[in-house]
């Protein structure tokens, strides 16, 4: 029996490998594969012959009505939908992958679905009562209500708890006041998921989640806004003056709207991921076509080392990012209570991988990637919000790694609380020591238990397993060090932090690309399997190096130093050598 309320991660930093979590490696559910085949083939045909469109809506900045009715017409704004309230039902792996083939095609349509169904209505689905559900979700289904999620404001982005927008209590009702900025679908949307603050009887404040919908009185939105990319796509403001919401329309639990964001937010990351796989997919076919038709100095660019470089990496990256937002997919599917950290991990890793594909695309076409006759610099400037929104990327690696310093700073914390009342329940103190002096005696002898091995995975990737075994006994190890040093200033120590989350976002997809190229195998064989091993084998050395140089710089490193040069710079707000 699978124990659900495990992270992997969560244990990986106390030196434990939880293997059960992530082998076998996850696979579309068989009832959902014929759906999802047709689901894909219509895609194709909807989208396939709109290239030419897709770049003129970029340049218009607006998606023609027209289209988005073809959208409702072919289901796509009822995939998460259950079945009983007219939607298609998808759980996150099969949602995951209709949005990657979505995303092959044009990213402005992708995050007009996927900001319906990933952020916009998932509260409902996730927190909704069954009144509000009947209520809602057959129209959402249809399209003929479209979702908008509404947290960011002015001075909110990424600090969720600075919100100014409040929510008053007032008879039966509640009324909302405030502003929200940078919605998706804003333009479109008639149902909007906002939080707003709330306070209780001690006058504590807290936020809380509400329905509201564009026939209130007192909503309207913005115009629509200019943005480097995703221009198709509709971005706004939205208003709220003095809306009257009623009770009935709270989501959730009252006062609890930042664990219901956050958990809106982890579970829909999967959309995000798979618009990344799409789009590093669609790139790839993309140079490698043009690589084998580009000709320099008499032969094909693509037999150039420098050009096969970056599209191997392409491919690898690729690979690996399938690899982690499956099995993020799989984790929510099976009904894993503890995947926040996994989750954050794949948006970051798909990400800027989708990132580097672009840049690298554009390298290769050259001057004609420059050029806007082609999709090239569309394709760069749709990506680059990837790394923003949903969470920065700076902020998710914090909560990477201050989630794992947490973990074993209430561990050292329980240890020290026993030592001290040690005579008191004898039993009990000598208990946890003892553990904790195990796990300790691992880290530091390197003799590994059998939680802190690999013992299902095929012997053909014996090397690979030990890669990473060996760096998950030095990253429990350099938590326990690096929370000894700081203590409590370790929130304040961001670099610190940043260092221990690469470790953590390597790790965790090495082991998802074992589990992977372990099930290719077992399907497979070796021979059947053997480029899939070349990529675990590139990855798995990269990742080695990698960790093992930020591990290097966790006690000797020039943190200080470049954050004296900044200082100075803030301080003089210029370059201060010019050289004439």
């Amino acid at each position: 029996m699978v124990d659900t309320s495990v992270s992997f991660m969560r244990s990986l930093c106390m030196g434990v490998i939880e293997e059960q979590i992530v082998l076998p490696f996850p696979r579309v559910q068989d009832e959902q594969r014929e759906t999802l085949r047709t689901v894909i083939e219509s895609i194709r045909q909807l989208l396939g012959s709109k290239e030419t469109d897709f770049a003129a809506w970029d340049r218009a900045g607006e998606m023609p009505k027209e289209f988005i009715e073809q959208l409702k017409e072919f289901g796509l704004f009822g995939l998460i939908v259950p079945e009983e309230y007219g939607g298609l039902g998808f759980k996150s792996t099969a949602y995951s992958r209709t949005l990657q083939e979505v995303a092959k095609y044009d990213a402005s349509v992708a995050v007009t679905i996927g900001a319906h169904s990933s952020i916009g209505m998932r509260g409902l689905v996730l927190f909704g009562t069954d009144e509000q559900k009947q209520r809602f979700l057959p129209r959402l289904a249809t399209g003929e209500m479209i979702a908008a999620f509404c947290l960011t404001e002015p001075g909110a982005g990424s600090d969720a708890a600075a919100i100014k927008t409040r929510a008053e209590k007032d008879g039966d009702d509640w009324v909302l006041t405030g502003n929200k900025l940078w919605i998706t679908n804003g333009g479109i949307a008639d149902f909007f998921t906002v939080f707003a603050r709330t306070g209780d009887e001690s006058g504590k404040v807290h936020m809380t989640a509400f329905i509201v919908t564009r026939d209130m009185e007192g909503v309207s939105v913005g115009p629509h806004e200019h943005k480097m990319g995703l221009r198709a796509s509709s971005t706004t403001t939205l208003h709220l003056d003095s809306v009257r919401v009623p009770e009935q329309n709270v989501l959730g639990p009252l006062n609890k709207g930042f664990k219901v964001a956050m958990q809106i937010l982890n579970n829909g990351r999967t959309g995000l991921g798979g618009g990344a796989i799409g789009g590093m997919k669609r790139l790839i076919e993309m140079s490698t076509q043009y690589a084998n038709q580009r000709q320099t100095f008499g032969k094909p660019i693509s037999e150039y080392g420098s050009i096969k470089l970056k599209v191997g990496q392409m491919v690898v990256n690729c690979y690996a990012t399938e690899a982690v937002v499956d099995m993020v997919a799989m984790l929510i599917d099976q009904g894993y209570e503890e995947y926040a950290v996994e989750a954050a991990i794949s948006k970051v890793f798909a990400s800027e991988a989708l990132w580097q594909a672009a840049d690298e695309a554009l390298q290769i076409a050259g001057g004609n990637g420059y050029m806007c006759e082609y999709p090239y610099e569309r394709i760069l400037r749709d990506a680059r919000i990837n790394r923003i929104f949903e969470g920065t990327n700076e902020i998710l690696r914090l909560f990477i790694a201050l989630t794992a310093m947490n973990d074993v700073g209430s561990q050292l914390q329980e240890l020290s609380s026993t030592v001290k009342g040690i005579f008191d329940d004898p039993i009990k103190g000598f208990g946890v020591m003892r553990q904790y002096a195990m796990k300790h005696a691992t880290l530091v002898t390197g003799y590994p238990r059998a939680k802190s091995r690999f013992t299902l995975v095929d012997p053909l990737l014996r090397e690979h397993a030990a890669v990473f075994e060996d760096a998950t006994r030095h990253l429990a190890a350099a938590v326990d060090r690096i929370l000894r040093k700081h203590g409590r200033n370790i929130i304040g120590k961001q670099l610190a932090s940043r260092r221990l989350a690469n470790i953590m976002i390597d790790l965790f997809v090495l082991a998802c690309v074992l589990s992977r190229v372990n099930s290719s195998l077992a399907e497979r064989g070796a021979e059947g399997a053997q480029r899939e091993l070349d990529i675990l084998k590139v990855f798995a050395n990269q990742v080695q190096r990698r960790v093992r140089h930020a591990f290097s710089l966790i006690d000797i490193n020039d943190d200080e130093l470049i954050k004296g040069v900044a200082d100075y710079a803030f301080e003089q707000e210029r370059f201060v050598w010019d050289n004439i």
